[in-house]
């Protein structure tokens, strides 16, 4: 069964590039395909999507409200944000709004498809410089509050910040992945998050790591 995507892009020559380039694939079917947010509940009950594609800036409901609206909904559903913009304040809000992954344009045709299989895996797939541009907002902050995290709980919170999915955590630490899932719902327990989204955002809000 392939993977149902849902597209928000107010370009109708990008909108036009991701059907063609999803079309190549028969593992993924664009279910919708839309230039803003305004009836995003409509098509999440209609569409029954596994993935969304979001720009941020679009005309009457931009990206970021469309996100919201998602959330009030589903915590589940995977949402990677698609935009030009790689400056701290959009990222952050992407993040905090509910994002599962933010990639650049100019990187999508490259990373489209790596990207949606990161997301479903439960991992949370950035763009190069935009990895780098959290990594550098982190660098040397300590944490405005404490959590009782061990060594190991933070390192692996360190790599979903990074974007890496559970399979990945547990080939980089060496580790099985029935331990990296262990290791994920004691920090969510610590934290009191309900999600990767909501421990990324929380490590990222508070300085964690």
């Amino acid at each position: 069964m392939p993977i149902r995507v849902l597209i928000y892009e107010d370009n109708e020559t990008m909108r036009s590039g991701l059907i063609g380039l999803l079309a190549y694939s028969p593992e993924h079917e664009v279910v919708g395909a839309f230039g803003n947010c305004a009836e995003v509940e409509k098509h999440l009950y209609e569409l029954r999507p596994d993935v969304v594609l979001m720009d941020i800036e679009m005309p009457e409901v931009d990206g970021l409200e469309g996100i919201r609206r998602i959330r009030k909904i589903d915590n589940a559903l995977k949402i990677i944000v698609l935009t030009v913009f790689d400056d701290n304040k959009n990222v952050f809000d992407a993040v905090y709004a509910g994002a599962n992954g933010y990639l650049l344009k100019k990187t999508v045709s490259k990373r489209i498809f790596e990207a949606i299989e990161e997301a479903l895996a439960g991992g949370a797939p950035m763009s190069a410089g935009i990895a780098s541009t959290v990594l550098k907002l982190l660098a040397g902050k300590k944490p405005d509050k404490e959590y009782p995290l061990t060594i190991r709980e933070r390192e692996i919170l360190a790599s979903l910040v990074n974007g890496n999915s559970y399979k990945m955590i547990a080939t980089e630490l060496g580790i099985s992945l029935e331990t990296v899932k262990t290791h994920i719902k004691n920090v969510y327990d610590k934290l009191q998050v309900h999600s990767q989204t909501e421990a990324v955002s929380k490590a990222l809000r508070d300085r964690i790591v």
